[in-house]
């Protein structure tokens, strides 16, 4: 159900990110994923970091970028602290087109499998993720600076 992307996968990881973001803009974020820090622009990389993972269930359906080690935008947090020092897991990028329920839900637990420390961020204006990584035993820890100085809000889960 969960696997590795390839570079052949790209075609259907687009639409994904495409749908991700509509909905987002449907549900009042009008500006994550919009520029440079599209999604899209990382793809490549991530596959070839052998970072970038797919859900499928009949074709793909949802994506997301997983790294296990430091996240050099994780150095520095406010308004809070991060729970443990351990080597951790970082989910980025979740998205999915809204095809099936519990993506995401799928996505973190295949990811707590791989490593029982995760790390993920997302925007103030990302009431949906906020709402799923709430749900799947994140706690909202303090906040964070992306590469362009926009803050995120982040969150932990030990398990």
């Amino acid at each position: 159900m969960i696997r590795k992307a390839t570079k052949e996968d790209l075609p259907a990881i687009l639409p994904i990110y495409a749908a991700a973001r509509a909905y987002m803009r449907k549900n009042g974020n009008m500006t994550q994923w919009d520029g440079i820090d599209a999604p899209e622009l990382q793809l490549e990389n991530d596959i070839r970091l052998g970072q970038l993972y797919v859900w499928e269930k009949d074709g793909i359906h949802g994506v997301f970028a997983f790294i296990i080690g430091e996240d050099a935008t994780y150095q520095t947090i406010e308004d809070g602290a991060w729970l443990s020092d351990s080597l951790y897991g970082t989910i980025h990028r979740l998205g999915s087109d809204g095809q099936h329920k519990g993506v995401f839900a799928d996505m973190i637990q295949w990811a707590s499998a791989q490593i029982p420390h995760l790390r993920a961020d997302t925007h103030s204006a990302n009431a949906t993720m906020q709402y799923v990584l709430q749900k799947n035993g994140f706690r909202r820890v303090g906040v964070i600076y992306v590469p362009d100085g926009s803050p995120r809000i982040a969150f932990e889960r030990l398990s």
